[in-house]
Protein backbone atom coordinates (compact mmCIF):
# COMPACT_ATOMS: atom_id res chain seq x y z
CA UNK A 1 0.00 0.00 0.00
CA UNK A 2 1.51 3.27 -1.25
CA UNK A 3 1.27 6.27 1.65
CA UNK A 4 -1.43 8.03 -0.87
CA UNK A 5 -3.38 4.80 -0.69
CA UNK A 6 -2.89 4.54 3.35
CA UNK A 7 -4.11 8.50 3.70
CA UNK A 8 -7.48 7.38 1.95
CA UNK A 9 -7.56 4.28 3.47
CA UNK A 10 -7.36 6.21 7.01
CA UNK A 11 -9.74 8.51 5.94
CA UNK A 12 -12.11 5.87 5.39
CA UNK A 13 -11.41 4.70 8.64
CA UNK A 14 -12.24 7.94 10.29
CA UNK A 15 -15.65 8.11 8.22
CA UNK A 16 -17.01 5.04 10.06
CA UNK A 17 -16.33 6.15 13.62
CA UNK A 18 -18.96 8.50 14.96
CA UNK A 19 -16.44 8.86 18.59
CA UNK A 20 -13.17 9.58 18.48
CA UNK A 21 -10.75 6.36 17.42
CA UNK A 22 -7.41 5.77 19.42
CA UNK A 23 -4.80 6.06 17.03
CA UNK A 24 -3.43 2.76 18.22
CA UNK A 25 -7.29 1.18 17.04
CA UNK A 26 -5.93 3.13 13.54
CA UNK A 27 -2.58 1.72 13.19
CA UNK A 28 -3.90 -1.98 13.65
CA UNK A 29 -6.65 -1.41 11.10
CA UNK A 30 -3.97 -0.43 8.96
CA UNK A 31 -1.31 -2.21 9.69
CA UNK A 32 1.13 0.39 10.73
CA UNK A 33 2.54 1.59 13.43
CA UNK A 34 1.40 4.46 15.93
CA UNK A 35 4.03 7.09 15.00
CA UNK A 36 2.54 6.53 11.36
CA UNK A 37 -0.82 6.93 12.77
CA UNK A 38 0.29 10.50 14.22
CA UNK A 39 2.26 11.72 10.80
CA UNK A 40 -0.83 10.95 8.34
CA UNK A 41 -3.26 12.79 10.34
CA UNK A 42 -0.85 15.51 10.84
CA UNK A 43 -0.29 15.39 6.62
CA UNK A 44 -4.13 15.20 6.25
CA UNK A 45 -4.55 18.49 8.86
CA UNK A 46 -2.26 20.45 6.47
CA UNK A 47 -4.21 19.25 2.96
CA UNK A 48 -7.38 20.99 4.64
CA UNK A 49 -9.22 17.86 5.99
CA UNK A 50 -10.53 18.89 9.53
CA UNK A 51 -9.83 16.03 12.07
CA UNK A 52 -10.27 16.98 15.62
CA UNK A 53 -8.41 14.89 18.77
CA UNK A 54 -5.04 14.47 19.91
CA UNK A 55 -2.24 11.48 21.41
CA UNK A 56 -4.01 9.98 23.75
CA UNK A 57 -7.06 10.96 23.30
CA UNK A 58 -8.35 9.92 19.75
CA UNK A 59 -9.42 11.50 16.45
CA UNK A 60 -12.70 11.81 14.76
CA UNK A 61 -13.35 13.38 11.77
CA UNK A 62 -15.56 16.29 11.47
CA UNK A 63 -15.07 17.39 7.53
CA UNK A 64 -14.14 15.06 4.47
CA UNK A 65 -14.96 17.59 2.29
CA UNK A 66 -11.13 16.97 0.45
CA UNK A 67 -12.55 13.21 -0.37
CA UNK A 68 -12.93 11.82 -4.07
CA UNK A 69 -16.22 11.09 -5.04
CA UNK A 70 -18.28 8.63 -3.66
CA UNK A 71 -17.18 5.02 -5.27
CA UNK A 72 -18.69 1.38 -4.48
CA UNK A 73 -16.80 -1.74 -5.10
CA UNK A 74 -18.61 -5.04 -6.22
CA UNK A 75 -18.71 -6.40 -2.42
CA UNK A 76 -20.07 -3.40 -1.36
CA UNK A 77 -22.67 -3.56 -4.04
CA UNK A 78 -23.57 -6.61 -3.09
CA UNK A 79 -24.08 -5.24 0.68
CA UNK A 80 -26.13 -2.54 -0.18
CA UNK A 81 -28.60 -3.98 -2.87
CA UNK A 82 -28.95 -6.94 0.02
CA UNK A 83 -29.91 -4.49 2.50
CA UNK A 84 -31.91 -2.53 0.51
CA UNK A 85 -33.93 -5.27 -0.79
CA UNK A 86 -34.58 -6.68 2.68
CA UNK A 87 -36.25 -3.05 3.68
CA UNK A 88 -38.28 -3.26 0.03
CA UNK A 89 -39.66 -6.75 1.09
CA UNK A 90 -40.22 -6.80 5.08
CA UNK A 91 -41.23 -3.04 5.89
CA UNK A 92 -43.70 -0.78 5.20
CA UNK A 93 -44.70 1.18 1.88
CA UNK A 94 -42.92 4.30 2.85
CA UNK A 95 -39.64 2.40 3.69
CA UNK A 96 -40.20 0.03 0.74
CA UNK A 97 -40.36 3.69 -1.41
CA UNK A 98 -37.11 5.18 0.10
CA UNK A 99 -35.25 1.59 -0.40
CA UNK A 100 -36.18 1.69 -3.98
CA UNK A 101 -35.36 5.53 -3.98
CA UNK A 102 -31.89 4.71 -2.86
CA UNK A 103 -31.56 2.01 -5.16
CA UNK A 104 -32.05 4.24 -8.22
CA UNK A 105 -29.49 6.98 -6.90
CA UNK A 106 -27.03 4.31 -6.53
CA UNK A 107 -27.49 2.85 -9.74
CA UNK A 108 -27.11 6.22 -11.36
CA UNK A 109 -23.62 6.67 -9.81
CA UNK A 110 -22.10 3.23 -10.85
CA UNK A 111 -20.22 2.32 -13.95
CA UNK A 112 -22.33 -0.15 -16.35
CA UNK A 113 -20.27 -3.06 -14.88
CA UNK A 114 -21.18 -2.29 -11.64
CA UNK A 115 -25.02 -1.15 -12.24
CA UNK A 116 -25.76 -4.91 -13.61
CA UNK A 117 -25.33 -6.13 -10.34
CA UNK A 118 -28.47 -3.91 -9.48
CA UNK A 119 -30.39 -5.10 -12.15
CA UNK A 120 -29.77 -8.89 -12.52
CA UNK A 121 -28.61 -9.59 -8.35
CA UNK A 122 -26.71 -12.65 -7.03
CA UNK A 123 -28.41 -12.19 -3.79
CA UNK A 124 -31.87 -12.65 -3.60
CA UNK A 125 -34.56 -11.97 -0.19
CA UNK A 126 -37.36 -14.13 1.03
CA UNK A 127 -40.59 -12.46 1.24
CA UNK A 128 -41.90 -11.98 4.55
CA UNK A 129 -43.70 -15.54 5.98
CA UNK A 130 -46.20 -13.15 8.25
CA UNK A 131 -47.88 -10.22 7.34
CA UNK A 132 -49.60 -8.99 10.74
CA UNK A 133 -45.75 -8.47 11.60
CA UNK A 134 -46.08 -4.99 9.39
CA UNK A 135 -48.93 -3.66 10.70
CA UNK A 136 -48.75 -0.34 12.71
CA UNK A 137 -44.84 -0.49 11.53
CA UNK A 138 -45.29 3.12 9.62
CA UNK A 139 -47.72 4.36 12.78
CA UNK A 140 -44.93 3.05 15.31
CA UNK A 141 -41.81 4.33 13.21
CA UNK A 142 -43.53 8.25 13.06
CA UNK A 143 -44.03 8.03 16.79
CA UNK A 144 -40.21 6.73 17.34
CA UNK A 145 -39.48 10.15 14.53
CA UNK A 146 -41.53 12.62 16.37
CA UNK A 147 -40.88 11.29 19.81
CA UNK A 148 -44.33 10.72 20.90
CA UNK A 149 -45.58 8.38 23.18
CA UNK A 150 -47.79 5.50 22.13
CA UNK A 151 -50.67 3.97 22.97
CA UNK A 152 -50.71 -0.14 22.33
CA UNK A 153 -53.63 -2.52 22.73
CA UNK A 154 -52.22 -5.54 23.29
CA UNK A 155 -52.53 -9.73 23.27
CA UNK A 156 -49.67 -11.72 25.21
CA UNK A 157 -49.08 -14.99 24.38
CA UNK A 158 -51.90 -16.66 26.56
CA UNK A 159 -54.57 -14.32 24.08
CA UNK A 160 -54.79 -11.63 27.49
CA UNK A 161 -55.54 -8.36 26.43
CA UNK A 162 -53.86 -5.42 27.95
CA UNK A 163 -54.02 -1.66 27.53
CA UNK A 164 -50.26 0.14 27.58
CA UNK A 165 -48.63 3.49 27.63
CA UNK A 166 -45.13 3.49 26.53
CA UNK A 167 -42.26 5.30 24.99
CA UNK A 168 -40.70 4.07 21.70
CA UNK A 169 -37.22 3.49 21.43
CA UNK A 170 -36.34 1.20 18.77
CA UNK A 171 -37.84 -2.09 16.34
CA UNK A 172 -36.09 -4.88 16.03
CA UNK A 173 -36.44 -7.24 12.56
CA UNK A 174 -36.10 -10.10 13.49
CA UNK A 175 -36.37 -13.78 11.37
CA UNK A 176 -40.02 -14.48 12.63
CA UNK A 177 -41.17 -11.29 14.39
CA UNK A 178 -40.86 -7.36 14.55
CA UNK A 179 -40.53 -6.48 18.36
CA UNK A 180 -40.57 -2.85 19.75
CA UNK A 181 -38.43 -1.79 22.46
CA UNK A 182 -40.37 0.37 24.65
CA UNK A 183 -40.37 2.42 27.91
CA UNK A 184 -43.82 1.05 29.77
CA UNK A 185 -45.45 3.66 32.39
CA UNK A 186 -47.76 1.34 33.46
CA UNK A 187 -44.82 -1.38 34.40
CA UNK A 188 -42.00 1.57 35.25
CA UNK A 189 -39.76 -0.41 33.14
CA UNK A 190 -38.24 -1.16 29.90
CA UNK A 191 -40.70 -4.26 28.05
CA UNK A 192 -40.59 -5.61 24.80
CA UNK A 193 -43.98 -6.08 22.88
CA UNK A 194 -44.50 -8.27 19.33
CA UNK A 195 -46.07 -6.29 16.73
CA UNK A 196 -48.27 -9.28 15.73
CA UNK A 197 -49.28 -9.16 19.05
CA UNK A 198 -50.23 -5.45 18.75
CA UNK A 199 -54.12 -4.88 17.85
CA UNK A 200 -54.32 -1.42 17.89
CA UNK A 201 -52.18 1.83 18.12
CA UNK A 202 -52.68 5.54 18.54
CA UNK A 203 -50.27 8.13 18.53
CA UNK A 204 -50.14 10.34 21.24
CA UNK A 205 -50.22 13.62 21.59
CA UNK A 206 -47.45 13.81 24.74
CA UNK A 207 -44.27 14.15 23.99
CA UNK A 208 -42.06 11.74 25.80
CA UNK A 209 -40.17 12.74 28.36
CA UNK A 210 -36.14 11.31 27.38
CA UNK A 211 -34.99 12.01 24.03
CA UNK A 212 -34.98 8.30 22.32
CA UNK A 213 -31.16 8.57 22.23
CA UNK A 214 -31.42 9.27 25.81
CA UNK A 215 -33.85 6.04 26.29
CA UNK A 216 -32.09 4.63 24.00
CA UNK A 217 -28.52 4.67 25.96
CA UNK A 218 -30.23 3.44 28.76
CA UNK A 219 -32.15 0.53 27.26
CA UNK A 220 -28.24 -0.72 25.98
CA UNK A 221 -26.99 -1.09 29.52
CA UNK A 222 -26.77 -4.67 30.05
CA UNK A 223 -28.74 -4.08 33.23
CA UNK A 224 -31.91 -2.51 31.23
CA UNK A 225 -31.70 -5.66 28.30
CA UNK A 226 -31.54 -7.86 30.97
CA UNK A 227 -35.25 -6.80 32.55
CA UNK A 228 -36.65 -6.09 29.60
CA UNK A 229 -39.38 -8.74 28.71
CA UNK A 230 -41.10 -9.70 25.88
CA UNK A 231 -44.77 -9.82 25.86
Amino acid sequence: MTRTERLLALLQLLRSYRYPVAAATLAERLGVSVRSIYRDIDTLKTQGVEIEGSAGIGYILQSDYQLPPLMFDAHEVDALMLGLHWVMRHTDPQLEAAARNAVAKIRAILPDTLAQQINYPSLMVAPPGNDSNLRFLADIREAIHKRRKLDLVYADKHGAPSSRRVWPIALGFFEEARVLACWCELRQAFRHFRLDRITGVTISDELCPQSRYQLLKAWKTAEGIAQAKTY
